[in-house]
């Protein structure tokens, strides 16, 4: 059966009854432009050929029962009438929670739901699984609710469940992508105003998306404490700078270049990061416009070494992963993607190159790290909406 068919029979066993709605919402992966996005700054993602999918049904109450495949099918619920409360138990539902508890901050009326989740995002590997689900839960109460809201809005609501109700101080850009794509484009992102521009990918080139399995917990991560650290740096240059300062976004590299010495050490690695990253995401998009496959790949080289380097967010996975694709050939450029810790490296190939480079890289990692990795093509897909 398809996943579709999977979502549908088991809906149907569980509330005995058939789903209003099957939505889908995508993950993520993010070509170039990593912890910038929480700096006020610009990331270049696209949305993946991989989604989680929520059947609905409306209730004649104000409880939320949902259950989740991926995870054995564990059940939570809650009411729309009380305090929403965090899930110790089933962490899974804080991000279904989180939303509701969002959407009524902002005097929305939302139906009672049963809902049943599938995906096929892997889970803690960088491809924002989480941000996919809070994406799709919004669009299932505002399609079933016949609420007003826009998909820039569905990105604001998303991010601020997830700062404020889940508890990671994350940026917009996993929500935002997942719900504003455009199907073979990329997405660059101002963070600061959140304007947008699609951007066309390079012809002659597939991403492939390598997951290390090697797994991380980003709440538990040094996720918050980078913002931290970001967060000090904008105050240290700020005061030697002379100038009002809102983030790293506002300081050029040049002046960077100028005041990094008078700067502690781990935070002047930190700012140098996200103020390197920034031009290289106006870089690549500049690359991807005049089709030029080498400069973008030698951006998403650029930008590994950094994140590994400046920034400290890889692991000995994530390095043997990118260092085994660039060894291969017809692969232009190889990076971590997400925050770091683990997860997923993106890797641009020429698309000859792909079918080799998947079975090679594959065997090379396990080989090597004695894990056996995801590895897979993929295509720009559209956001969150209605599937039937």
């Amino acid at each position: 059966m398809s996943k579709f068919e999977i979502l549908q029979t088991t809906f149907a066993r569980i509330f005995s009854a058939l789903p209003d709605h099957i939505l889908r919402a995508p993950g993520r992966v993010n070509l170039i432009g990593e912890h910038t996005d929480y700096n006020d700054g610009f990331v270049l993602p696209i949305a993946l050929d991989r989604a989680v999918l929520l059947a609905a049904r409306k209730r004649a109450d104000r409880v939320v029962r949902m259950i989740a495949l991926d995870f054995d099918g564990a059940r939570s619920e809650f009411s729309l009438d009380a305090t929403i409360e965090r899930d110790d138990v089933n962490g899974w539902s804080n991000y279904v929670r989180g939303v509701a508890w969002a959407l009524q901050q902002r005097g929305l009326t939302l139906p009672g739901l049963d809902l049943a989740i599938h995906g096929d995002v892997p889970l803690g590997a960088g491809l924002s699984s989480s941000a996919a689900l809070e994406v799709c839960a919004v669009t299932t109460f505002a399609e079933i609710g016949r609420l007003e809201i826009g998909r820039l809005e569905i990105a604001r609501v998303c991010q601020q469940a997830e700062n404020e109700f889940v508890g990671v101080k994350s940026g917009i850009m996993d929500q935002f992508i997942s719900a504003l794509a455009q199907k073979g484009h990329a997405l660059l992102i101002d963070c600061r105003d959140l304007s947008y521009q699609n951007v066309p990918l390079p012809r002659g080139a597939t991403i492939v998306v390598c997951d290390t399995a090697k797994r991380r917990g980003l709440v538990d991560s040094a996720y918050n404490t980078r913002r931290a650290e970001c967060e000090q740096a904008v105050r240290l240059l700020a005061a030697k700078i002379g100038k009002p300062i809102r983030a790293l976004r506002d300081v050029s590299v040049q002046e960077f270049a100028r005041l990094a010495q008078d700067l502690p050490p781990t935070i002047a690695r930190r700012a140098r990061h996200v103020i390197t990253e920034n031009a290289r995401v106006l870089d690549a998009v500049a690359a991807a416009r005049r089709n030029d496959l080498a400069a973008f790949g030698a951006r998403m080289d650029a930008s590994h070494v950094s994140l590994r380097d400046d920034y400290q967010v890889s692991c000995a996975e994530l390095n043997a992963m990118v260092e085994i694709a660039r060894a291969q050939p017809g692969c232009l450029g190889a990076r971590l993607t997400g925050a770091g810790f683990g997860g997923c490296t993106v890797n641009l190939v020429e698309d000859g190159a792909v079918q080799a480079f998947v079975v090679n890289v594959a065997q090379a990692y396990q080989a090597q790290t004695g894990l056996v990795p995801q590895v897979y093509a993929c295509q720009a897909m559209a956001g969150a909406g209605v599937v039937t």
